[in-house]
C-alpha cells in the first residue's frame, strides 16, 4: 500500500493561554498543501522475528533515532490493542524536518490510515482521531485534507470555507532549526486581535492586516534570515506571506507561478505550486 502524506501551512497562529498540562491553546487555520513523502506499508513476507520493519530515506533524522520516528509509534499504538502482523514500513521523506510543515504528524497520521485499511481494522473516524490526539497535537488535521480552524492544542478542529486554488504558493526553508519548545517560550500568550475564520474571508491581498502568527516577531528576532525570507516574497510580489508555524519555513502566496524566484534562495528548501 503506498499513500502519500501532504504537508500543511499555518494562516495565522495565536497563542492564547498556556494550559495546565504544559501546553498552550492556540487558534490557528490549517490548509493543506499538496507537498507530499511517500509511505509504503505492507505485510513482512516470510518468517520474521522482528514485529516493525522501518526505513526512511530522504530528509531523516540521525539513524539511532529511526525507531522514534512517528510513524512506529503510530505501529506500536495499534499493534497493542490489535496484535498487528509482522509490517513493513518504508518512509521517503520530501517534506522537510523541522519546518512548520506537519510533515511528521501528517506521516503518523497516514500510518494510522493504512494500517486501518490494510488489515481491515475498521476503527472508527472517532477512534482514529483519539489515537491521532495521542501521537502529537496536529495529527487530527491530516486524517483529512480540507481547511480546518483549530483550537486547543491544535487538536479541535472546525471547518472553514476556504480555497486558495487559484494561487501559487512559493515555500522556503532556510537551513536553520527552530526549536518548539524555545519558540513557545519566547511568546506571551494573549488573545487573538482578529477571529480567523472571519479575518481569512477578506481578500487574502488584505489578510496582512490581520491575519498574525505570534511566532514571527521572537522567531525572526532570534532568526534574521527568517525575516529577511517573508520581506523578499513581499518585494518579489506576495499577495501574502508569513512564516509557518513555529518556522522555520516561510510561505509566500502569489497570483502567478514563481518558478524564477526560486534561484533567489540557493541555500533553502525551495517548492513551488499551484494551490
Amino acid at each position: 500500500m503506498i499513500l502519500y502524506p501532504h504537508a500543511k501551512i499555518n494562516i495565522g497562529l495565536a497563542i492564547i493561554e498556556k494550559r495546565q498540562d504544559g501546553f498552550h491553546n492556540i487558534e490557528t487555520v490549517f490548509y493543506p498543501v499538496p507537498l507530499c513523502d511517500t509511505l509504503v506499508v505492507e505485510t513482512a513476507k516470510g518468517k520474521t522475528t522482528q514485529k516493525l520493519n522501518f526505513s526512511c530515506d530522504g530528509n531523516v533524522l540521525p539513524e539511532n533515532n529511526l525507531y522514534e520516528n512517528l510513524c512506529c509509534k503510530a505501529y506500536q499504538m495499534l499493534d497493542a490493542d490489535f496484535h498487528l502482523p509482522p509490517t513493513n514500513i518504508h518512509l521517503q521523506k520530501v517534506i522537510p524536518i523541522g519546518a512548520g510543515l506537519g510533515g511528521g504528524s501528517s506521516d503518523a497520521a497516514y500510518t494510522l490510515l493504512a494500517l486501518n485499511d490494510l488489515y481491515q481494522l475498521q476503527i472508527s473516524n472517532v477512534k482514529l482521531t483519539h489515537y491521532a490526539r495521542q501521537l502529537g497535537s496536529d495529527c487530527t488535521f491530516f486524517l483529512q485534507n480540507d481547511p480546518a480552524f483549530a483550537i486547543g492544542k491544535g487538536d479541535v478542529l472546525e471547518p472553514v470555507i476556504l480555497s486558495l486554488s487559484e494561487y501559487y504558493l512559493l515555500l522556503i526553508k532556510p537551513p536553520v532549526f527552530v526549536s518548539t519548545a524555545d519558540a513557545y517560550s519566547s511568546v506571551i500568550p494573549k488573545k487573538a486581535l482578529h477571529y480567523l475564520p472571519e479575518a481569512i474571508q477578506a481578500p487574502v491581498s488584505e489578510w496582512h492586516y490581520t491575519v498574525f502568527n505570534d511566532f514571527e516577531e521572537p522567531i525572526f528576532l532570534k532568526f534574521p534570515v527568517i525575516g529577511q525570507i517573508k520581506e523578499k516574497l513581499y518585494s518579489e510580489g506576495a499577495v501574502y506571506a508569513a512564516m509557518s508555524g513555529s518556522g522555520s519555513s516561510v510561505y509566500g502566496i502569489f497570483n502567478e507561478s514563481q518558478n524564477k524566484i526560486a534561484d533567489l534562495f540557493p541555500d533553502c528548501f525551495v517548492w513551488t505550486q499551484r494551490l
